[in-house]
């Protein structure tokens, strides 16, 4: 049985700075809280006027690239078509 909790010292390592604001991306939060993705973003779309303006913002698809590029942890990311949040 997988940990419900992870531990705090792997959170940081995952906080990227982009736009320059500390973030983590989708694939992370959706670890972090042991769902897919693609259901993770689903709820965010479906509750999205309970999230202020300046919560989220989509990468271009170049910013994905170099994101993915520079984060070991994504490399399966790299072929993806969807783009990262």
């Amino acid at each position: 049985m997988p940990d419900l909790i992870s531990p705090a010292e792997h959170i940081p390592k995952r906080i990227l700075i982009l736009h320059g604001q500390r973030v983590l991306l989708d694939v992370d939060l959706a670890e972090l809280y042991g769902v897919r993705t693609k259901r993770l973003n689903e709820q965010v779309k479906r509750n999205a006027r309970k999230f202020p303006a300046d919560f989220m913002f989509q990468l271009s698809q170049t910013e994905k690239e170099e994101v993915v590029a520079k984060c070991d942890h994504l490399r399966k990311l790299r072929y993806s078509k969807a783009q990262t949040s």
